[in-house]
């Protein structure tokens, strides 16, 4: 069916009341107070990244959405693919069928394709929500939502697919002309799905008013479209608690961590670190980082001093053996030329070199220096003598070649001995007396001096570094313990200590949108009292109980949070759950439910209610179709039920409505088509049947009388509801009666007396009113019940004949 195939509404222009404090949308009120709050920069900086400001964006939606068609395949009920075409703009629409035809899983289609699950399934059996896909039709599931966005003149889609066996393995996507194709949770509304949610279910009625108190609360804090708010402060609080916590952690860890370091006091870098920790205003944390590092001490403590133990380098035994070797070598090589005529050619080179150097002094000298003889150191002596000092030097090579290699010998010994950068304690006396070595001149004593403190050095050295080296492993043990856990607190008080002052912003920040958020729930709570209060008038119809007021207590993400309803019984105040039947409370439910569609924060021009009337009594539903049409005047309501009460209480009150009608053949085959009335289908359903070549003798006898008693059953019930309700009587009396009302002649009874208990006179009745034929007609449509079945020649005029008696039946003429 095409759109211009449907009744169309009449526009409605400027339903909504002007925008204030608490009907303006929440982000346009919050901007608008943050731009004029006296707060610091970093403060605002929070604020607007806690709102959300600068976060990516889906497509945004210019106007409002309604909902244009939804077509479904292969979820739930549905098989082969059915459609349902609506007019995208506000009004009421029913779609209505019996148990089973199809018509709630195009409900639970609509609200799946859109959040991608249903309420419904929450918290039930994974068998109950494991048959989410149809029977027969498995190879494909689909649901798309052709969607209006006011501003548009194309239509978006909205498409839903599965892939796998679970409800939880679908995507989707929404497609909008002009902005393409995005994943669905990067679409704008997003939020707003959980916010203002649009879709009502049977269970979602009970869970508003039998849930716990915080679920109650929330249900309703969600509809005051705080929830802008809500998640800031949820976003700050988790801020907060994450920079409270590491503060309080780091404090915390400190007094464990003291101890240990106190066990450890022998240990210079723990008596730094408690030095680092102790620091006023904040740790150091650089020099704590470095000691976590293990970066050297710039001190000279005991780490210090065992470290030099572990580092220091005794005298090389090797080399002092090959020096002490050669010096003495050089000594023995001297002593043995000191007795041979080297060493005396070498001493008489000496004098006579002696001699010259004195006469080239003196020249003039008459005298010898050494005996006295006159003229004996004369030119030609000079000549002489420095011939024979040369032939004495090359004599005496051998002796000065052994003194030259003592002389080095002696200089290479004494070169071993060096002087460290520091000294162990321990080695002072050892390593001193090593150092005397340099000082001795004579190569004899020299070399065994060498030979004995060098060896008495490296024992020392030994010891000493390996005594060194186990203290300052069980130190550096207990010290490896320790700084693993030094290093993470120091990281984690370096981030609080670095955090604190953006702790302290964020409690402004918080404190700020707490009490912008109290300010507006005060005030939107008002607005949503008020309308709450107009539709329970509507509802409450023949109720005794008055809806006072509907009040928030606590915060939402407090642990102590409920709604409070406070209510009158006949002036008293009361509870109003424990003296609600359970009719009252769904209405009550559906006052509390129904303002969020008028809510300006909400970007859904539609609303989804799936089975409202159950365990509603009459005069409710008459309310709730009321309730409805008002909704209808700014807001597309589209209602999915099987009761018939609920169509015709629009039709009774001459309340505009669109009415579609869902049935189901075989094979989940699932049509939706438009109808007028229940009377009307029956007749329209007999006549197809009438209309079937070759149609079947138990079709003629049984099926086709059925659909025609159904036909005149809903006339009766028709002509019962006009009369009772042009009498003013109670509509409680007539939904009871109604109920009695079993069987085709009681039906009859209550439509021409109002008393089902008159059947004996309904056929006297019926023949004074319709005609002889009535009751014949009425007798064939009884016997369709029977084994025998009803005998009709003709079964167009057969259908005919009860098309005009359902008619007489429904006229106003036939009440009294």
């Amino acid at each position: 069916m095409t759109e211009k195939e449907q009744p169309q509404h009449t526009a409605h222009h400027s339903t909504q009341p002007p925008q204030t404090a608490s009907s303006m949308p929440v982000a346009e009120l919050v901007e608008a107070r943050l731009a004029e709050a006296v707060l610091s920069e970093p403060v605002k900086v929070l604020l607007k990244d806690a709102l959300g400001e600068g976060e990516a964006e889906g497509p945004s939606s210019v106007g409002r959405i309604y909902l244009d068609s939804v077509f479904v395949e292969g979820f739930r009920g549905i098989g082969p693919r059915a459609w349902l075409n609506l007019s995208p703009r506000p009004g009421v629409t029913l779609v209505v069928g019996r148990n089973g035809s199809g018509k709630s899983s195009i409900a639970e289609a609509v609200e799946t394709a859109f959040t991608g699950t249903n309420t419904r399934w929450l918290g039930q059996d994974a068998t109950r929500t494991s048959n989410w896909r149809n029977l027969h039709e498995s190879s494909k599931t689909e649901v798309e939502v052709k969607l209006a966005v006011e501003g548009d003149t194309d239509r978006s889609t909205l498409t839903r697919t599965w892939t796998g066996n679970d409800i939880g393995d679908c995507a989707g996507t929404f497609r909008r002309p002009g902005h393409g194709t995005v994943p669905l949770d990067q679409v704008d509304w997003k939020q707003a799905l959980t916010d203002y949610r649009p879709f009502l279910s049977y269970v979602d009625l009970g869970r508003m008013v039998s849930g716990k108190p915080s679920q109650m609360y929330d249900s309703i804090a969600t509809i005051l479209g705080l929830g802008h708010i809500s998640a800031a402060d949820h976003r700050l609080g988790q801020l907060e608690k994450a920079l409270g916590d590491a503060v309080k952690a780091a404090k915390n860890e400190v007094p464990e961590l003291k101890n240990a370091l106190y066990a450890l006091q022998d240990d210079e870098r723990a008596v730094q670190v408690l030095v680092a920790i102790e620091t006023k205003g904040r740790p150091d944390f650089e020099a704590l980082e470095g000691l976590v590092a293990g970066l050297p001490a710039t001190d000279d403590g005991l780490l210090a001093e065992l470290r030099a133990a572990v580092d220091v380098q005794g005298p090389d035994l090797e080399q002092v053996g090959a020096a002490v070797d050669r010096l003495r070598e050089a000594l023995a090589g001297v002593e043995d030329v000191r007795l041979t005529g080297a060493e005396d050619a070498l001493q008489r080179a000496h004098l006579l070199e002696k001699a010259l150097a004195h006469n080239n002094r003196h020249p003039d000298e008459a005298s010898c220096p050494v005996c006295g003889t006159e003229q004996v150191l004369d030119v030609a002596w000079a000549a002489s003598a420095s011939a024979q000092i040369d032939m004495l030097r090359h004599e005496a090579k051998t002796a000065e070649d052994a003194r030259s290699e003592l002389r080095s010998a002696t200089r290479a010994a004494q070169d071993l001995v060096q002087t460290p950068q520091r000294i162990p304690v321990a080695l002072a006396d050892p390593w001193n007396a090593w150092l005397a070595c340099r000082t001795v001149s004579d190569p004899g004593e020299l070399a065994q001096r060498v030979h004995d403190t060098a060896l008495t050095l490296a024992d020392a050295c030994a010891a000493v570094k390996d005594n060194a080296a186990r203290e300052l492993e069980k130190r550096d043990e207990r010290w490896r313990q320790l700084v693993t856990r030094l290093a993470s607190w120091t990281e984690k008080a370096r981030a609080a200590a670095e955090g604190e002052p953006r702790l302290g912003h964020v409690r402004k920040a918080r404190a700020w949108v707490k009490a912008l958020s109290a300010e507006l729930r005060e005030k939107r709570m008002e607005g949503f009292t008020g309308h709450s209060q107009r539709i329970w008038e509507k509802l409450r119809q023949e109720s005794d109980i008055d809806l006072q007021s509907v009040t928030l207590q606590g915060s939402e993400k407090a642990n102590v949070r409920k709604l409070v309803m406070d209510v009158t019984v006949d002036g008293e105040e009361a509870s109003a759950l424990s003296v609600m039947s359970q009719g009252e409370q769904h209405s009550l439910a559906l006052s509390l439910f129904l303002p969020r569609a008028a809510t300006a924060d909400s970007p859904f021009g539609f609303i989804v209610i799936d089975d409202p009337v159950q365990s509603m009594d009459p005069a409710k539903v008459n309310g709730l179709a009321q309730v409805l049409h008002e909704l209808g005047e700014h807001r597309q309501v589209i209602v999915f039920t099987h009761d018939t009460r609920l169509q015709r209480a629009f039709t009774t009150q001459e309340l505009p409505v669109t009415v579609f009608e869902v049935e189901r053949g075989k094979s989940s085959k699932v049509h939706v088509k438009p109808v007028t009335d229940p009377v009307r289908q029956a007749i329209g359903d007999a006549r197809a049947l009438a209309s079937t070549k070759n149609l079947p003798e138990a079709a003629r006898t049984h099926v086709l009388p059925s659909l025609c008693r159904i036909a005149l059953e809903n006339a009766f019930v028709e002509a019962a509801w006009v009369q009772h309700h042009r009498s003013g009587g109670s509509e409680h009396d007539l939904h009871a009666a109604v109920a009695d009302a079993d069987k085709l002649m009681k039906m009859a009874a209550l439509a021409f007396f109002g008393d089902v208990g008159r059947t004996g006179d309904v056929y006297r009745e019926l023949r004074t009113r319709c005609g002889p034929r009535s009751v014949d007609l009425l007798k064939q449509c009884q016997s369709g019940a029977h084994s025998a079945g009803a005998r009709i020649a003709d079964a167009h005029r057969f259908v005919d004949e009860i098309k005009d008696l359902a008619q007489k039946v429904r006229t106003a003429g036939v009440t009294k």
